[in-house]
């Protein structure tokens, strides 16, 4: 347990330090972009790589992918669902990213971090990331371009995971893996050094996000924003528990494992495909920033209960 503290208080110190570096502007108006763009193409490949070629496949493709897709799904379906019932005046958009900010988890910023610092193993957060990028994102992104032009980009979705750094890093690590083919150390070594940088690039730029925010102001949709926030912080990790313990088993660090990556806040991708398509700007952002916030305590609390 006292690891897992120790993980925590690593994590959140660095957030910290990042938001206050944003908050006096020592790295200029564009510092979170660029450190997001260095994590999203450079150092979060690299890391992903090298820690996949020398995975443990039983683990990447064991129910890890099953429990994400399960809890994930059903909390999709419950915003929706309590959406209809709360009868909000939501556009298919709009559900689109409210059902995202509910089951969609932040598994690269903070879910790698996570994974290194308090489950010793970041090896746990690729079944959940591979899961989300080529599957859950391209039907999203369908949905949102069936109703903002009333047509689907086919060549775009179907694309966009030969486009993703991260799934390429992923599907290459994967391949060395199968092979069993041992990279150089010389060539191994700048894409471990490059990897080593992600988790702290990760977190300054979010906690640079932090600064400045201001959710749930009036007229900004507080019941959606309130109903997505807790499916994500609540439900989903509550759902990740039965499927893990009950369907599949699990027990001790896998357990602890399936319901901590399921507490993580919702991803940032959410407010970058709401924004990209103009529908439920303010309710990505707003269920971001949220369930961020109560993922500490939730995460804490996962942790006492499983460690």
């Amino acid at each position: 347990m006292s690891g897992v503290v120790t993980g925590f208080a690593i994590i959140i110190f660095i957030i910290l330090v990042g938001y206050v570096t944003g908050r006096t502007g020592i790295g200029g108006p564009a510092a979170e972009s660029v450190l997001n763009r260095i994590a999203f193409f450079v150092t979060s490949p690299a890391l992903l790589f090298t820690v996949l070629a020398k995975a443990d496949l039983r683990l990447v493709f064991s129910s890890f992918v099953e429990i994400a897709l399960v809890s994930a799904v059903v909390t999709f379906g419950l915003f929706v669902v309590l959406a209809k019932l709360a009868k909000a005046r939501l556009s298919t958009g709009e559900l689109a990213i409210g059902a995202m900010a509910s089951g969609y988890v932040n598994a690269n910023n903070i879910g790698l971090p996570v994974a290194v610092y308090v489950l010793g193993n970041a090896s746990y957060v690729a079944p959940v990331l591979l899961i989300q990028l080529l599957v859950f994102a391209p039907v999203i992104l369908t949905v949102l371009d069936v109703s903002s032009s009333g047509r689907a980009s086919i060549g775009s979705i179907l694309s966009q995971p030969l486009r993703n750094p991260m799934i390429i890093a992923s599907v290459l690590g994967v391949v060395v893996a199968l092979t069993g083919d041992k990279v150089p150390d010389a060539m191994l070594q700048p894409f471990v050094l490059l990897g080593g940088a992600a988790v702290p690039l990760v977190l300054l730029a979010f906690g640079m996000s932090l600064h400045g925010s201001r959710p749930l102001q009036a007229g900004s949709g507080r019941r959606n924003i309130i109903i997505a926030s807790l499916l994500k912080s609540l439900m989903m990790p509550a759902v990740a528990f039965l499927c893990a313990r009950f369907i599949f088993d699990l027990n001790g660090p896998a357990l602890l494992a399936a319901v901590t990556l399921a507490a993580l806040p919702s991803a940032q991708n959410t407010y970058n495909f709401a924004s990209r398509y103009g529908s439920g700007v303010v309710l990505a952002r707003d269920s971001v920033i949220l369930t961020t916030v109560l993922a500490v305590p939730v995460l804490i609390a996962v942790a006492a209960i499983f460690a």
